[in-house]
């Protein structure tokens, strides 16, 4: 199905140690579907039927993920060789109910620019002789040389508007196209579950085709409760291309507001029959628990140092490559018209405003990619009146969220911080604009692009108006005509950035399900604007 880059191709060493985890994370079937799904044993040995997980790979370090079926230790080996020859051992935490059985294990010390290959074993607490199978997985680290190159995806947007794991298609099968890709990591830009959306047995499209979809008791109504919020990261991970993907691939992962519910904000207060618990603070505290609990991620595993826990973090991969990834929910303010002509919360708050201007200002790598849950330039509402992201429709000076993106803009060109990328998912659609300020109503700004690819695996939208503030023009778009087109009427979109070590160049793909690139896009490197 797809058409990897040259030399793309998966090693034969990590198809082999792929081969060993996927054989040890599938044990049991859905009854008819085809599609393995882990089990939930009451006797035996400690098994992780979950698979595995790393995230937030840097040149000497790394997080692995893994979900026990009991309580256990978990333990973590890591060597340069798929013979785990002088392997290296990473205590991992005493796994139990109080994480969902979930650990993730911090890798210290590793070598820069390897292939690692590690494998996690389950440890019985109480006999140290009893130890499950142990399941592989594989990353590379991040180089420390500039020559040798970083090539990442990203997409969002994941069993989004009823579209489940259908196994009469093969289940999530853009993640497969991923694999083959072999990236280096891959950037979830968030939606990472819909826990607001409810997954139904079966779903019949226009042209009389149904749609069938794995169930579970947690995805038959909106999460609620902290179990119910682990039940959706879960769900996906009975898809067992996601499972393969995650044993081969690294992932840098965000949120936006479907971890929690759709469009929420700090101090919403909700009025929607389907929730008996109204406050979403109260909400969005229990999301967040278990979107740590599930992914991998360096601001949100359990922390012994007092700091606060967080989303937003730099992931500093290499001279090439820095992540900034940023959180506009947790601190954002109510969504509204979107026309306050004084606005210092804004979408990112202000303290995570100064903690981006300072990393950005340190930042010593030749790429910053700044990796947003929501577009800038977008128009996305919420309501008949109010708006969800930045922009508002308002083609004038910046108001209301654009004031806040706008000294952010402005502080970017007169420190003369080169080589800001955005990449954004949200939209359920793939695009390119590209902002320059002889087209804006703010001009106080170096030129900048905007890249937008998503779904990954859900309904597909069509194409949002652009807000003229900051000058966007829309140079590529491919999206439906008519709103949430089903994975099996529309294709699903991800994007890729291929960083060249020797020019420095950095590439944008935007990327169809099947193989096909829709639109390719080279940067220069060195500039304050492109």
């Amino acid at each position: 199905m797809s058409l990897p880059v040259p030399g793309s191709s998966p090693s034969p060493a990590r198809r082999s140690v792929l081969r060993g985890s996927l054989a040890a994370s599938a044990a049991l079937t859905l009854g008819g579907t085809g599609l393995a799904a882990p089990a939930f044993a009451l006797s035996g040995r400690p098994r992780a039927e979950w698979g595995v997980q790393a995230g937030d790979v840097t040149a000497s370090s790394g997080l692995v993920w893994v979900r026990a079926d009991r309580p256990a230790r978990m333990l973590v080996e890591t060597s340069v060789t798929e013979s785990f020859r002088h392997a290296r051992r990473h205590l991992g935490p005493l796994i139990g109910a109080g994480t969902d059985f979930t650990g993730t294990a911090a890798l210290r010390g590793l070598p820069a620019g390897e292939q690692i290959h590690y494998r996690v074993t389950l440890v019985d607490p109480d006999d140290p002789r009893r130890t499950g199978e142990p399941v592989l997985g594989t990353f590379r680290t991040a180089p420390d040389r500039r020559r040798d190159g970083v090539r990442f995806l990203w997409s969002g947007d994941i069993a989004g508007q009823g579209w489940g794991i259908n196994p009469d298609i093969g289940g999530f099968r853009a993640y497969e196209e991923m694999r083959r890709l072999d990236p280096d990591f891959f950037l979830c830009s968030g939606d990472t579950i819909y826990a607001d959306g409810v997954i139904q047995p079966s779903v019949t499209l226009p042209d009389g085709r149904v749609w069938r979809n794995v169930t579970t008791p947690e995805k038959a109504k909106v999460a609620e409760t902290l179990d119910e919020y682990r039940g959706n990261f879960r769900y996906n991970l009975l898809d067992h291309n996601v499972r393969a993907f995650n044993a081969q691939v690294p992932s840098v992962v965000q949120w936006d507001d479907h971890e929690v519910r759709n469009n929420w904000y700090p101090g919403q207060i909700l009025d929607d029959a389907r929730y008996t618990e109204k406050d979403v603070d109260v909400l969005a505290a229990r999301a967040s628990r278990a979107f740590g609990e599930y992914f991998p991620v360096s601001t949100l595993h359990a922390r012994g140092d007092g700091r606060e826990r967080r989303m937003h973090r730099v992931v500093r991969y290499g001279p090439l490559l820095d992540v900034f990834v940023l959180d506009m929910r947790s601190y954002r303010n109510a969504n509204s018209p979107g026309r306050q002509a004084d606005d210092t919360t804004g979408i990112l708050g202000a303290e995570q405003l100064a903690w981006l201007k300072r990393e950005l200002t340190a930042s010593r790598a030749v790429w910053k990619v700044l990796a947003a849950d929501m577009p800038i330039g977008l128009v996305v509402p919420d309501g008949a009146a109010n708006f969800e992201a930045i922009a508002q429709g308002d083609p004038g000076a910046p108001l209301g969220r654009e004031l806040q993106i706008a000294e952010l803009l402005r502080f970017v060109k007169h420190r003369r911080i080169t080589g800001t990328v955005w990449l954004t998912a949200d939209v359920h659609y793939t695009s390119a604009q590209h902002y320059a300020p002889e087209r804006a109503a703010f001009q106080d700004f170096a030129p900048f692009w905007e890249f937008v690819s998503g779904p990954l695996a859900a309904g597909g939208f069509p194409a949002n108006a652009l807000d003229a503030t900051f000058g966007p023009e829309r140079v590529f778009v491919r999206a439906p005509e008519r709103a949430n087109l089903s994975p099996m009427e529309s294709p699903q979109y991800f994007g890729e950035v291929d960083i060249d070590g020797h020019s420095g160049e950095l590439t944008v793909r935007l990327r169809a399900e099947g193989g096909t690139v829709l639109f390719s896009k080279v940067l220069q490197p060195g500039r304050v604007g492109q």
